[in-house]
């Protein structure tokens, strides 16, 4: 593992790393942000999970949360959105291949022999971080658009492996949108019935645990006709009972504006859930 950059930020400290992932089959970074904390002390930690085209510097270069995650004790842990690299398969098209890995197990070529971000996200990472952070095992998960969709669902297909998840204007029914069919076709094959694993909307039937859901989704974003289709999700969630706190925001696109405007709200909902 190698440092890339350490920022004094808040008190604490903003790094970014670099290591072999034996899961991806490349290298990746990844981004830390410690608070200030007590020798010895162990913190919970809130994985994030970026969208189309990002990397690991857009949420911790625009979301403004550290200074949330300094008042509250947590750690906020930035991956990478997909495997990297000259010998990992890729596409011209921004929906598709490098920055694009929809947080699933591909198993179509030539996408499985690297692209695994479910494998890296539930296993590797947070195997990673609690042996060289000073992080607890206590954890949680959110993310905006295809991270939404993976905080989502890794959420759901991991019951009692995290103690909140939330997201920012999320692919909430993958399976039912372009990006979605797109990704799905391509990483997972035709047979759509292999779909519903990844789909959150699908996963909500299934789900044992009742954690909450808390969804912010901007009114004026330019995909949310056509990609986000938050009602669906909804619609799901109350036909089954299951929790969900969906507040529409007037005015908010898509953009880190958005998520700058409402972390704190989030990192306050991840904190109470972890410390309560």
């Amino acid at each position: 593992m190698e440092r890339l950059e350490s920022h004094a930020c808040f008190g604490g400290a903003q790094t970014v790393w670099k290591h072999a992932s034996e899961v991806l089959g490349c290298d990746m970074n990844f981004a830390v942000f410690t608070p200030a904390h007590a020798a010895g002390e162990r913190l919970p930690v809130i994985y994030w999970l970026s969208g189309l085209t990002c990397n690991e510097q857009n949420f911790i270069t625009k979301a403004g949360a550290q200074q949330f995650a300094a008042q509250h004790g947590v750690i906020l842990v930035a991956p990478d959105t997909s495997p990297r690299g000259a010998d990992v398969a890729d596409d011209d098209a921004y929906d598709l291949g490098q920055g694009a890995g929809f947080y699933l197990n591909a198993t179509q070529g030539p996408w499985e022999r690297h692209f695994k971000m479910y494998d890296y996200i539930t296993q590797e990472l947070p195997k990673l971080i609690e042996a060289e952070f000073p992080a607890s095992d206590k954890r949680s998960i959110m993310g905006h658009s295809m991270g939404g969709h993976g905080a989502l669902t890794i959420a759901l297909k991991n019951p009692g492996r995290y103690a909140a998840v939330s997201a920012f204007s999320p692919i909430v029914a993958p399976t039912q949108v372009p990006w979605g069919e797109k990704a799905f076709t391509a990483y997972l094959g035709e047979d759509r019935a292999t779909w519903a694993a990844w789909d959150a909307t699908a996963l909500l039937a299934g789900a044992s645990e009742r954690l909450p859901v808390l969804i912010d989704q901007g009114e004026a974003d330019p995909f949310l006709e056509n990609q986000l289709k938050p009602e669906i999700f909804a619609a799901e969630a109350e036909r089954l009972g299951h929790p969900l706190t969906l507040r529409r925001q007037p005015g908010y696109d898509h953009s880190y504006y958005f998520i700058a405007s409402f972390i704190g709200d989030h990192i306050a909902h991840h904190a109470a859930a972890l410390k309560g």
